[in-house]
C-alpha cells in the first residue's frame, strides 16, 4: 500500500506541459477521487434504503443540509487557497504558499467543528428546523448524532485534496477518496446487514470513513508534502490578524463554491418541504433518491473546474493569457460533453436507477420513476454551469461568480420550486431545478459573451480573460 501511496506523487510542470495533458492528467485523478465521494454518499442511501427502509432514507435526506454546510467549508477554503497559493507558486513565494495552506487547513477543521456542536448541543430544533416531521424525529435524531462529531473530518479532507493536488499529486487525493469510500462501502454492508445496527450503523460507517480521509490527508501533508508543507503558525495579535485577513481574501475567491454547496442544501431544504407537502414522506424519500444523484452530476461540474482552477491561476500568475485561454476553453467544451452524457443516461436508465436505492413495492419507486427522467434534464445545464462558474473564481472574478451561484442556488431555484408545482402539479416539483440551472446558464453566456468579444478585440486583461468561457 505504501508502494501506492507513493506513486501518488506526481510530477506536474504547470508551466510547460501542454494544456490538454496537463488538464487531462488532472481531471482524471480528480474525478475519480470525486465520484468515488459521491459513491460514499450513495453507498449511504442504498444501504439505508434497502436496509432499514424508505422513511430511513427520507430521515438520511433531511440530514444533508448540515453535510452540504462542511463540505461548503471545504470546498470554499479549498478552491480559495488553489487560486492563492498558486499564484505565489508561480512566482517563486513558496513560503507564502505554505502558510496560505496551513492556514486554510486550519480554518477548515475549526469551521466545521463548530457545526459539529451546534448540530449535537440541539439536535432536535436543529432536525425540525431542517422540515423533518415528528415522525422522522428518532430517526434523525440517531443520525445525526453518530455523524455530527465527524463534520470537522469531512472540510479537512476537502480542502486537504486542494492542497494536495496544487502539490503536485492529484493521484494521491484520489487515493483520499477511493480508499475511504471503498471502506464506507464495507463498513455499511457489515453494520446494516450482518449486525443489524440500521441508522447508527450507516452513521458509525461514516464517521469512521471520514476519520480514515482526514488522516491521510494529514498523513501526506506531514511526511509526503514536495512544496506545500505545514508551516508553523504564530499565535501573537499580529499574526492572528494577518491569517484573517488572508482567510478572508481565500474565502471571498472560494464563496462561489461555497454557495454552490448551499443551493444543493437550499434545494433539499425547499425541496423536502414542498414535497413533504403534496406526496407526504414517501414524496422525501422519492426526492432523496434524486438528491443522491445531483451531487454525482455535481462532481463531473467541479472536477472540472478543480482542475482548471490551478492551471488558469498559475497561468495568471506567469501572465501567460494563451495559456490561460487554452484552459478555458478546453474545461467549457469538456462540461458541454459530461452534462449530454449524463443527462441521456439519466433519463435512459431512470427505473434501474430508482430500483437502487428502494424496492419496486414501495409507493417511493413509482413517485422517483415517473419524476427523475424530468429532473434529469437540468443535468447539461447543471454541470456546465458550474465549471463556468468555477473559472470565472479562477479568473478572480468572484463578484460575479457569486451572482452566478446566487441566481442559480436562491434567486432562480426558490421560486421554481415554490411556483412552478402550483402551476403545473407534480411535475413542476421536478422540473423546478432544470428551469433555474436553464436561465442560470442563459444569464452566464449573456455575460461572457461580453468578455468573447473583448478578448477577440485584443483587449486582453486578467479579468477579461474569463472571456474564453
Amino acid at each position: 500500500m505504501a508502494k501506492l501511496l507513493n506513486s501518488g506523487r506526481d510530477r506536474i510542470d504547470f508551466e510547460h506541459t501542454d494544456i490538454s495533458r496537463l488538464f487531462v492528467g488532472i481531471f482524471v485523478p480528480t474525478l475519480t477521487g470525486l465520484l468515488f465521494g459521491g459513491i460514499f454518499n450513495i453507498a449511504d442511501g442504498i444501504f439505508v434504503g434497502r436496509g432499514v427502509g424508505s422513511q430511513a432514507l427520507a430521515a438520511v435526506n433531511l440530514t444533508g443540509p448540515l453535510y452540504l454546510i462542511c463540505t461548503g467549508i471545504g470546498l470554499m477554503l479549498g478552491a480559495g487557497v488553489s487560486v492563492v497559493a498558486a499564484v505565489h507558486l508561480a512566482q517563486g513565494n513558496l513560503k507564502a504558499a505554505r502558510i496560505c495552506s496551513t492556514q486554510a487547513l486550519a480554518a477548515s477543521f475549526l469551521l466545521s467543528l463548530i457545526v459539529s456542536v451546534l448540530s449535537l448541543a440541539a439536535t432536535d430544533q436543529v432536525s425540525l428546523a431542517l422540515g423533518c416531521s415528528e415522525e422522522l424525529l428518532p430517526m434523525m435524531r440517531e443520525y445525526v448524532v453518530w455523524l455530527g462529531p465527524t463534520f470537522c473530518c469531512m472540510s479537512f479532507m476537502m480542502t486537504g485534496q486542494f492542497v494536495i493536488r496544487l502539490d503536485g499529486s492529484p493521484r494521491y487525493a484520489m487515493y483520499v477518496s477511493v480508499f475511504s469510500s471503498l471502506m464506507n462501502i464495507l463498513l455499511d454492508w457489515v453494520f446494516v446487514f450482518p449486525i443489524g445496527m440500521g441508522l447508527m450503523g450507516a452513521a458509525l460507517a461514516s464517521s469512521a470513513t471520514l476519520v480514515l480521509a482526514a488522516l491521510m490527508v494529514l498523513w501526506y501533508m506531514a511526511f509526503r508534502t514536495r512544496s506545500l508543507s505545514l508551516y508553523r503558525l504564530r499565535l501573537t495579535l499580529k499574526s492572528l490578524l494577518l491569517t484573517l485577513r488572508n482567510l478572508a481574501y481565500m474565502a471571498r475567491l472560494g464563496f462561489p463554491t461555497l454557495v454552490g454547496e448551499a443551493a444543493i442544501g437550499i434545494m433539499m431544504f425547499v425541496g423536502n418541504n414542498v414535497f413533504m407537502r403534496m406526496l407526504r414522506e414517501e414524496g422525501v424519500a422519492a426526492f432523496g433518491i434524486a438528491c443522491y444523484l445531483l451531487p454525482l452530476v455535481f462532481m463531473f461540474g467541479n472536477a472540472i473546474a478543480q482542475s482548471a482552477l490551478p492551471i488558469i491561476s498559475y497561468s495568471r500568475g506567469k501572465g501567460d493569457f494563451e495559456r490561460v485561454a487554452a484552459a478555458i476553453r478546453f474545461a467549457s467544451t469538456a462540461a458541454l460533453a459530461s452534462g449530454i452524457v449524463l443527462a441521456a443516461l439519466s433519463v435512459g436508465l431512470g427505473d434501474e436507477i430508482v430500483g437502487l436505492f428502494v424496492s419496486r413495492k414501495a409507493e417511493a419507486y413509482s413517485i422517483a420513476c415517473y419524476g427523475l427522467p424530468l429532473f434529469s434534464l437540468g443535468f447539461l445545464f447543471f454541470t456546465v454551469n458550474i465549471a463556468l462558474i468555477g473559472i470565472y473564481q479562477a479568473m478572480a472574478r468572484d463578484a460575479e461568480a457569486v451572482v452566478f451561484m446566487l441566481l442559480r442556488g436562491v434567486a432562480l431555484l426558490v421560486p421554481s420550486l415554490v411556483l412552478l408545482p402550483r402551476a403545473l402539479g407534480v411535475p413542476g416539483l421536478w422540473l423546478a431545478v432544470p428551469l433555474s440551472e436553464l436561465l442560470t446558464f442563459a444569464v452566464i453566456l449573456l455575460r461572457s459573451m461580453r468578455y468573447i468579444r473583448l478578448w477577440r478585440s485584443g483587449r486582453r486583461g486578467s479579468g477579461d480573460a474569463a472571456a474564453g468561457a
